[in-house]
């Protein structure tokens, strides 16, 4: 069952940033740097195709960091 939907609220967007160096993301958490300027790049991009309504709205970009951890081979008993 799809909620009813409210015009103050945004669905989520989601931005892969894709694999990226350490230094890029400490420069990303300072909010420097080229992924920053994605980051802000994104953000144009929404307010473009929301037109007038983004005068009205406040967009809080929210970033995840993440590092999918790698199998273990474990060898012949899997340990």
């Amino acid at each position: 069952m799809n909620a009813p939907t409210n015009d103050s609220q945004l669905d989520p967007i989601i931005i892969d940033l894709g694999k990226k160096r350490r230094k890029a993301i400490k420069d990303l958490k300072r909010g420097q740097g080229r992924l920053m300027d994605e980051v802000y790049d994104a953000v144009d991009q929404i307010r473009a195709r929301l037109g007038a309504d983004a005068a009205k709205k406040e967009l809080v970009p929210v970033v995840l960091i993440y590092k999918q951890k790698s199998k273990r081979g474990g060898g012949i008993l899997g340990l």
